[in-house]
């Protein structure tokens, strides 16, 4: 009886085990909360001060890293989205997203230089207010 009894302990909490690591995968936690307006001014914002910290700064390397997953998990969640990848914010923010991806994947080691970081600024700020107004 005692060895029938553990037998089914184990399977139930094999089960628990099974569905908390389940529940944990598809919970798609993050920074990103699933509304488009949102979303794109919680990215913006956090590239903006991402690119605004200096050579320097001992934050630089993780804050890059967070900056790179924050990037993909925005695109991979919006660029499939037709009602949201015709717009005019998303257009705007997709190139953005795209050369700061790139500048990342190509200099790693090196700070975003001052007329990238600019046009950056500019680019994140008009998709920033285009998304906030419904284009």
């Amino acid at each position: 009886m005692a060895a029938g009894w553990r037998r089914l302990q184990a399977a139930v909490l094999a089960v628990c085990l099974c569905l908390s690591l389940v529940l944990t995968a598809c919970s798609g936690g993050g920074p990103l909360s699933g509304n488009y307006v949102e979303d794109t001014v919680t990215v913006a914002d956090t590239l903006l001060a991402t690119i605004g910290l200096t050579a320097d700064d001992p934050d630089r390397g993780a804050a890059e890293t967070n900056a790179r997953a924050l990037i993909n998990d925005y695109m991979a969640r919006y660029r499939p989205q037709s009602k949201v990848n015709a717009s005019a914010s998303f257009t705007t923010m997709q190139t953005a997203l795209n050369s700061l991806a790139g500048h990342y994947a190509n200099y790693p080691n090196r700070p975003v230089p001052d007329a990238l970081r600019e046009r950056l600024g500019k680019e994140l700020k008009k998709a920033e207010t285009a998304a906030t107004r419904g284009a």
